[in-house]
């Protein structure tokens, strides 16, 4: 379905948000060849929003046996559906299909996502950007290394090194953290392994990062909390693991982001303690916005956040696109719903 709010004029392309009228949360937004591909989680449902219990549909087309809704851009502005991404793997693996993520390398394109009910990571490979993806066979780590996996984030240092962030459950409460889902980073080998070398990025402290009170987990009541959806970038020497707390299915939702001087940390959040500082919920307008990712957009140099946000009446999330800002209090993102001009 073609985005209907695009437009030209003498000022440069315009768009507003939400950019594309499809289901499509968690989206993760690239460029090759002066196309723009996004690739995000389809087919979801707010489930029972006012007791914060959401719910997610499985991603699966029927039809095609595909997974993974994939948008086209040739300008940025006008996203076009194209089709899903992956051939769903082995059927025993489950039926939810959540965050993919894309990485470029040695002539192919590395599709990393998650699959459940139990969710684990795995890895696709396809020659095209669009796919189709082709599951490897092989799990990204050791079956029972870890009890839930989800939202991958590759990142490529200055070394040429890749690093694989993601979330994980830690049903603990030490040092002032909070039981819940949090962020870690791994090294990665060869693409599609991970070495087994996992550090903490970031655990949940704070209360706005509540997911659910009295939540049963893993045999105990928790009040769980939730960090999920890394996006890193370098920016000025520094790292930046830019992530989204709380929960997805209602207006708690939001993205902040943890710094280091190294890409294995330590990272903090100082600063963060009272709420998500770059995207938040604007009432009636954006609800729950979160899990981004970041493409530089056509002049090559203007920075953007592609995230998710639930329209006013809460049916779907879809994809909206708004800059972001690099400010001395660190890296800002102002949700928008009017007419947004593109520069060239």
């Amino acid at each position: 379905m073609a985005q209907p709010h695009a437009s030209t004029g003498r000022g440069g392309r315009s768009y507003a948000n939400p950019v594309h009228d499809g289901y499509l949360a968690d989206p993760f937004v690239w460029k090759h060849r002066d196309v723009y591909y996004a690739i995000g989680t389809g087919g979801g449902t707010a489930g029972d929003l006012a007791q914060g219990t959401p719910t997610q549909k499985p991603d699966v087309d029927v039809d095609g046996d595909r997974v993974f809704p994939v948008l086209r851009s040739d300008d940025f502005v006008h996203w076009t559906s194209v089709h899903q991404a992956m051939v769903r793997p082995d059927h025993r693996l489950g039926s939810e299909f959540w965050a993919p993520s894309v990485a470029e390398a040695h002539g192919c394109f590395y599709l990393y996502y998650s699959v459940g009910p139990g969710h684990q990571l795995r890895v696709a490979t396809s020659v095209r950007p669009e796919g189709p993806y082709r599951d490897t066979g092989t799990p990204m780590m050791a079956p029972g290394t870890m009890p839930f996996a989800i939202d991958t984030h590759p990142f490529r240092d200055d070394d040429g090194t890749w690093y694989l962030f993601y979330a994980r459950d830690f049903a603990d409460e030490v040092d002032g953290c909070r039981a819940g889902t949090a962020l870690v980073v791994d090294r990665m080998i060869g693409m599609t392994r991970l070495a087994g070398e996992e550090r903490v990025v970031l655990r949940a402290r704070h209360d706005w990062q509540l997911f659910r009170a009295k939540r049963p987990m893993y045999g105990k009541i928790w009040d769980w909390h939730t960090l999920e959806g890394p996006c890193v970038v370098k920016h000025d020497g520094r790292y930046y693991c830019i992530y989204s707390g709380a929960c997805f299915g209602n207006d708690s939702y939001g993205v902040d982001y943890a710094v280091a001087d190294s890409v294995l940390g330590p990272y903090s959040d100082a600063g963060g303690e009272a709420g998500p500082r770059i995207l938040r919920t604007i009432p009636g307008k954006v609800i729950g916005p979160g899990h981004n990712s970041l493409v530089v957009g056509p002049d090559g140099i203007t920075e953007y956040l592609a995230y998710h946000a639930w329209d006013p009446a809460m049916t779907a999330r879809r994809m909206h696109l708004d800059r972001l800002e690099w400010t001395t209090d660190g890296p800002r993102c102002t949700p928008t719903w009017t007419s947004q001009t593109v520069g060239e």
